[in-house]
């Protein structure tokens, strides 16, 4: 088992959601993968309010409990997986705001997108990703798992994928495990 730890984001709150099946497929091709140890947040259970902390979050001086969970298990994270569909060509208001609450959490780390949705499969909302990771030194690798019409992959509750899912599942994998291991001594 791989030393290095991935944080798969669940980036919908909305209710009736597919975001956490979604999520739940791509955990069980990770935990296969075998290259991470894998954990899960659902920004839904999250609950982080909209910027509510006193302090830039470059002093790392957070005055609220859900922040200090939230930077935890950032602060852990070599990589991330954001499982996210596409609200109006870009990403989720909770996702947005759950990545501008921490600054130096996400830096020197390597992320990439499992989107979803209708025929455009997320892919907008996926490079929408792009802007605030860019200052943040978050490294999103090009790889990524797009699902196009995800209903019609959701049998009895789960998601059922096809090859190409999961061949694309396994690229992101590989990646994020070569770019988290080359950016881990980056890290003080």
């Amino acid at each position: 088992m791989s030393d290095l730890n991935l944080l798969v984001i669940v980036a919908s709150t909305r209710p009736g959601r597919i975001g956490p099946k979604v999520a739940d497929w791509f955990v069980d091709e990770a935990k296969a993968h075998g290259g991470f140890q894998v954990n899960v947040a659902d920004l839904a259970e999250e609950s982080l309010p909209l910027l509510d902390e006193p302090h830039h979050p470059r002093a790392r001086n957070y005055q609220h409990d859900h922040t200090k969970r939230w930077s935890e298990k950032v602060d852990a994270a070599d990589a991330f997986v954001f499982v996210m569909p596409e609200y109006n060509y870009g990403i989720s208001a909770p996702l947005k705001n759950a990545i501008d609450y921490l600054h130096q959490e996400w830096a020197y780390k390597a992320a990439s997108v499992v989107s979803y949705g209708g025929v455009s499969a997320g892919t907008r909302s996926a490079l929408g990703l792009q802007v605030p990771a860019y200052p943040l030194k978050l490294f999103v690798v090009p790889e990524s798992v797009n699902i196009p019409f995800v209903n019609n992959f959701l049998v009895d509750g789960h998601i059922q994928p096809n090859e190409t899912m999961r061949t694309a599942a396994t690229a992101v994998l590989d990646e994020l495990g070569r770019v988290a291991a080359a950016l881990k001594p980056l890290r003080k």
